[in-house]
C-alpha cells in the first residue's frame, strides 16, 4: 500500500478499526508474529500474502462484527486465513459454530471459482482455514475455543465428531508491559485501544513515543487514521477539530503528543470550569425556588401543583421577579403574569 492508496483509505469512513489497519499486509502478519506463538508463522513472505476482497459475515451480525480474509502461500500450499473482528461487547457462546458457517461459505466460494474437471480430481484437495477472533470487549472471553466442546456428548464418538479451534486474541487481557515489549505498531493500538481512564490513555501514548517515531511513513499514517478514530469519539464535537488539525499537521511524533497533551489538558480545564460554574448557577437558582415556594406557602397555605410546577421549571429572573413582588401578589392566580 503506497503513501497515496493509504491517503485514500484514511478518508474511506468503512475502512476505519481493525478492518482498516489489518487490511494492510504488513499489519497483518506483524499480528500473527507478535500474537500467535506457532512454528509456521516464521514461514509467512509478504510478498506470498493476498488479501481476498470479500466479505462472509452474516446480515443478522454486520453491525457486530467485521471479516478480513487472506490467501497465503505457505511451503508451495495455499492456507486460507479468516480473521473475524468481535466488534459486540459480550461474549458469543455459539462463535465455533458462526466459524463453520463461514468456514464452509470459503470453501464453497473456492469450489465455486474452480474448474469443475479440477474439482473432481483426485488429487484436489481445499486449502486448510486458520480462524482467527479478534475480541476487543470487556469481559473475559470464556466461549469454546474448539467445535466439539459445544456439541453435546462429543466425548462418545471421540475422532468422528467434526472439530477445530480458532486463535483467540483477546485484546484486552494482554498486559501493559507485553504490549510496550512488542515495539510495533499493532500491539501500540491494542495498548490505546484497551478500556482505561483518558488520562491513561495520554500517559501510554508518552510510553509510546520512540516506539511510533521508529515506525515507517505508512505505519504511522496508519496509526494517525486508528487514533483520530478512537480519540475523537470519545470528546465532544466541538473539541473534534483542534486535535485533528494537530494529529494531520504534526509530522513529528513527540510534537505530536505534546500538543495533543496540551490542548486537551486545557479543554479538560475549561469543562471542569464551566461543569464548576453550572453547578453553582443551578445551585443558586434551586435556591430562590425554594425561597419563592416557601413564600407562597406562607401568605396562601398550600400552593397548586400546577404552579409548583411551573415555579421549578422557571428561570432565575422569573423567579426574582416573584420574591421581589410578593406583597403585590394578591391571590395565587396573579402568579399567571410571572410564570405561563
Amino acid at each position: 500500500m503506497d503513501d497515496k492508496n493509504v491517503k485514500e483509505a484514511i478518508h474511506n469512513q468503512h475502512d476505519k478499526g481493525y478492518k482498516f489497519l489489518l487490511s494492510s499486509k504488513r499489519v497483518f502478519i506483524e499480528l500473527l508474529r507478535s500474537f500467535v506463538k506457532q512454528e509456521w508463522v516464521n514461514d509467512i513472505d509478504e510478498a506470498n500474502v493476498v488479501k481476498v476482497d470479500k466479505s462472509f459475515v452474516l446480515q443478522d451480525f454486520a453491525d457486530k462484527e467485521a471479516d478480513l480474509v487472506y490467501r497465503v502461500k505457505l511451503k508451495d500450499k495455499e492456507v486460507i486465513f479468516y480473521i473475524l473482528m468481535e466488534l459486540q461487547s459480550t461474549v458469543d457462546y455459539q462463535m465455533p459454530y458462526r466459524l463453520l458457517l463461514y468456514m464452509v461459505e470459503i470453501w464453497r466460494s473456492i469450489l465455486k471459482d474452480t474448474p469443475r474437471k479440477e474439482s473432481r480430481r483426485k488429487d484436489f484437495k481445499l486449502p486448510v482455514i486458520v480462524p482467527i477472533v479478534l475480541y476487543n470487549g470487556n469481559h473475559k472471553w470464556t466461549a469454546k475455543t474448539s467445535y466439539k466442546e459445544t456439541l453435546n456428548s462429543y466425548e462418545t464418538f471421540g475422532e468422528y465428531t467434526v472439530d477445530f479451534k480458532y486463535i483467540l486474541i483477546d485484546v484486552n487481557r494482554y498486559t501493559k508491559e507485553e504490549l510496550l515489549n512488542l515495539e510495533n505498531l499493532i500491539a501500540s493500538v491494542f495498548l490505546l485501544e484497551q478500556k482505561v481512564e483518558f488520562e491513561e490513555i495520554m500517559k501510554r501514548l508518552r510510553e509510546l513515543s520512540d516506539t511510533l517515531n521508529n515506525l515507517d511513513r505508512e505505519e504511522l499514517l496508519l496509526f494517525k487514521a486508528w487514533f483520530k478514530k478512537i480519540l475523537l469519539a470519545r470528546l465532544p464535537g466541538k473539541e473534534r477539530k483542534n486535535i485533528e488539525k494537530i494529529i494531520d499537521e504534526n509530522k513529528e511524533v513527540d510534537i505530536m503528543i505534546s500538543n495533543l497533551e496540551k490542548t486537551i489538558l486545557q479543554e479538560m480545564k475549561e469543562r471542569e470550569k464551566k461543569g464548576i460554574k453550572k453547578g453553582i448557577e443551578k445551585g443558586i437558582e434551586k435556591g430562590i425556588e425554594e425561597t419563592v415556594i416557601k413564600l407562597l406557602k406562607k401568605k396562601f397555605g398550600d400552593v397548586p401543583e400546577e404552579y409548583m410546577k411551573k415555579i421549578e421549571g422557571a428561570n432565575r429572573d422569573t423567579l426574582m421577579a416573584i420574591v421581589d413582588n410578593i406583597f403585590e401578589i394578591e391571590k395565587i392566580d396573579d402568579l399567571e403574569r410571572f410564570i405561563k
